[in-house]
């Protein structure tokens, strides 16, 4: 209903009920604040379809002669799928005009190309969950081990430094997270390899610490690592009571979430300074946990994450 009207259907039925015991057109139209004309516009209404009559109706036109044909809307949904082009370079090959080319995409969810899965065009269906633990989502992130003294960010890929780096044979370090969905809590840590072994050592920590936050985990989603498919993983799962879900081959984007979130641990953590040595960056990360659980701001849930857990201990510190 539109936000001024002044009648609601219950006062059109009032309206109609007033006419029917014996008032004016005119008489009822003042009682009710309306126009004469809205007064006979109700009760004809009334008095054709009975009560039914006065709920609102749809202002859509019955036509439209100048709506995109359907063919060129195929055509441009096609292009966007195939070519990932946008509404402007759109409108030169289908020779209508860009704004036109964006309502086109709006009506068929394809205006943000974010929304469209790479390798196939296929628009992505977004996992929305409706309370904390419904879905975490676990993924692990290989870094490069800084070697002591500092990489060669630091000291650049002079001869020495790069000679320096070969010795130490640095190797890869592994950052395992769970991220709730719905509250984007995440809890990481150095968890070793993704091996079967660790996998479940880490799933247990990661259930036990949500549980002190007050959240059941109910359902897992990860990739098809190998420590994701062993008979292991599946009868530690079981165990616990919780759902294991596997992302489609070659489909990221199905567990996004945390998949954006090791991107900002690679920005605002991992890659922020110049580290001097794998452990000096190391005893940063609880340190941008905290930020990132209880003071960064997210987007997506309007505050820090924290904010969507009901009685989390350290809340506002």
């Amino acid at each position: 209903m539109h936000g001024n009207a002044p009648l609601t259907p219950e006062g059109r039925l009032r309206l109609c009920h007033r006419i029917e015991d014996g008032w004016s057109v005119a008489a009822t139209a003042e009682s009710m604040n309306v126009s004469r004309q809205t007064a006979h516009k109700w009760w004809r209404r009334y008095r054709d379809e009975g009560p039914a009559g006065l709920v609102d109706r749809s202002s859509r036109p019955r036509s439209c002669p100048h709506q995109t044909p359907a063919r060129v809307e195929r055509r441009i949904v096609a292009l966007r799928k195939s070519r990932r082009l946008g509404p402007a370079r759109l409108a030169g090959i289908v020779d209508v005009p860009a704004s036109t080319v964006h309502r086109v995409l709006v009506r068929h969810q394809l205006n943000r190309l974010r929304w469209i899965d790479r390798p196939t065009g296929a628009p992505i269906r977004r996992i929305e969950t409706s309370r904390c633990g419904e879905l975490v989502h676990i993924d692990v992130k290989k870094l490069a081990r800084v070697p002591d003294g500092g990489g060669h960010k630091m000291l650049g890929r002079t001869t020495d430094s790069v000679r320096r780096q070969k010795r130490t044979r640095g190797g890869y370090t592994h950052v395992h997270t769970a991220i709730d969905a719905y509250s984007r809590l995440a809890y990481s840590e150095f968890a070793g390899t993704e091996n079967t072994a660790n996998c479940v050592a880490f799933l247990d920590r990661a259930i036990a610490w949500f549980a002190q936050q007050g959240i059941t985990v109910e359902r897992i989603l990860t990739d098809n690592g190998n420590g994701y498919r062993s008979f292991a993983w599946r009868d530690r799962c079981a165990e616990l009571g919780i759902k294991h879900s596997r992302t489609r081959p070659y489909r990221p984007a199905t567990n996004g979430k945390v998949e954006r979130f090791n991107r900002t641990l690679a920005d605002e953590w991992a890659y922020a300074r110049l580290w001097t040595s794998e452990r000096s960056r190391a005893r940063g990360l609880d340190r941008f946990l905290h930020r990132y659980n209880h003071h960064r701001h997210h987007t997506a849930v309007g505050g820090p994450p924290a904010s969507r857990v009901n009685n989390l201990a350290g809340h506002n510190n």
